[in-house]
């Protein structure tokens, strides 16, 4: 039997598999989370920084620096895999899911399903990567201490939704390990998450995010973004982009030619409808786009493409790094990274884009072709930004996104296991707050070294 074939021919009781994940606390207590915030084996702050910059266009790294030294949560978003060295060191309960790989608060989002609806998940696997449960959990607490912190919010307040995050990551798997397999698979996605959660605090937030992800489309990409061309032969109205330095910027022709050409590739990994409505539309340009901090410094273009009757469909096009996580998990068979990132999203996400997929291209003259992700770029997203919540509002999205967590980890991993593993065990969400506690100040000291060593003139930055 190969390692991808499932057993059909008989079933444990949930008792067993609660029992097996039971088991696990005698040699993983769950209040061992309580522990130092740094590893052994962690790099040199701006050693990692170097590191990581690696393969980046050159001109873009000072911009990315820029964003990084912005605030303590804004590096933390751009380290995840200088987290990854701590936590390589930390208590492992042995339990294996599909992470995320960079679970930080802002990563959770408000997006539109294929049907229209608004449901809010995490929104970002460019680190995706099978391992350890506790990592994404660990990395969502600490990075709400985090945005407390810049929101101005108090200590106590900080704690409190790094608790809460954990103690409804808790609460959440148990539920889902009791609900009907049909049931709990889809469990969580929309509105209904914040009575759930008792995350009522947020339901305007909700509202608000999700009435701005409804305008959030293709049309007012073109309509802020592009310029109207007609080509009077055919009557054809087409659209370009114009070019905002240094975040839109227009490419060459033989680079467009080449993200055309891989675009063409990339519908070999829709399923085969999707394809046949991709193959209805025509591109009308190419531009490069600056994204996120993480990723600033890829090649990342937007794609715009007409259909019918005026219609517009941008797509990103995005380059697909190794995981952040991978140096500090066992080794993983990737064939290419776009496929790792589009697999482990299908796998997590209640509801995926239908024109995720993926590709390869040469961006530059060398012919060195590099792995992408393709995706749509705006198809009603949104957010809450939780560093802008008020305190009285910062646990309920602790107790909203460590739900959404919980059921994110459920599609890979049998809930009855960590709900057995965690036995309602109060003492595992304080161990959690600790950690991110102390693992916030350690993030708040690595950006000050950053930011010193950029006043010093070590390292360029450019303001964001």
């Amino acid at each position: 039997m190969s390692d991808s074939a499932i057993n059909l021919r008989s079933f444990v009781p949930a008792e067993q598999v609660r029992a097996k994940g039971r088991a696990l606390r005698q040699r993983v207590p769950v209040d061992t989370r309580d522990r130092a915030a740094t590893g052994g084996h962690r790099p040199d702050v701006l050693d990692f920084v170097e590191a990581s910059n690696a393969g980046r266009l050159a001109h873009l790294i000072p911009l990315r620096i820029g964003r990084m030294i912005t605030s303590p949560f804004a590096f933390y978003r751009g380290t995840a895999g200088l987290m990854g060295a701590d936590l390589a060191n930390g208590p492992n309960s042995g339990l294996t899911a599909q992470l995320c790989g960079d679970a930080h608060a802002a990563n959770f989002g408000l997006y539109g399903t294929a049907r229209g609806e608004i449901i809010m998940d995490i929104n970002d696997f460019d680190e995706t990567i099978a391992g350890p449960w506790e990592w994404d959990l660990e990395r969502l607490a600490a990075s709400l201490v985090l945005a407390g912190r810049t929101a101005g919010a108090s200590e106590d307040d900080c704690r409190t939704a790094a608790r809460d995050a954990a103690r409804s990551y808790r609460l959440a798997v148990d539920a889902l390990a009791t609900m009907p397999f049909m049931e709990s698979w889809n469990a969580l996605p929309d509105k209904s998450v914040i009575a759930r959660t008792q995350a009522e605090g947020l339901i305007d937030d909700f509202e608000k995010a999700a009435e701005k992800a409804r305008k959030n489309t293709s049309a007012k990409v073109v309509a802020k973004w592009t310029e109207h061309l007609e080509d009077h032969e055919t009557g054809i109205r087409e659209h370009r982009f114009v070019s905002d330095p240094p975040i839109l910027t227009a490419v060459d022709e033989q680079v467009a030619e080449r993200v055309i050409s891989g675009l063409e590739r990339y519908a070999e990994t829709l399923r085969e409808s999707r394809r046949n409505l991709l193959d209805r539309f025509a591109v009308s340009d190419i531009a490069f786009r600056i994204v996120g901090t993480g990723s600033v410094g890829l090649h990342t273009y937007v794609a715009l493409l007409h259909g019918n009757e005026g219609e517009s469909l941008v797509l990103q096009v995005k380059q697909a790094n190794s995981a952040a996580l991978a140096p500090y998990l066992p080794a993983q068979l990737v064939r290419h990274e776009g496929e790792r990132i589009v697999r482990g999203t299908r796998l997590v996400q209640s509801d995926t884009d239908i024109l995720l997929g993926w590709t390869s291209l040469s961006p530059a003259d060398d012919g060195i072709e590099l792995p992408f992700i393709v995706r749509q770029f705006r198809n009603f997203k949104g957010k809450i930004d939780p560093t802008e919540l008020p305190a009285s509002d910062l646990d309920d999205y602790g107790r909203l996104a460590g739900a959404l967590l919980a059921r994110a980890h459920s599609r890979s991993l049998d809930p009855r296991l960590p709900a057995g593993y965690l036995d309602g065990d109060e003492r595992f969400d304080e161990a959690v707050a600790a950690f991110a506690v102390r693992y916030a100040d350690r993030a708040e000291a690595d950006h000050a070294e950053l930011v010193t060593a950029v006043r010093a003139g070590r390292i360029a930055a450019e303001e964001a």
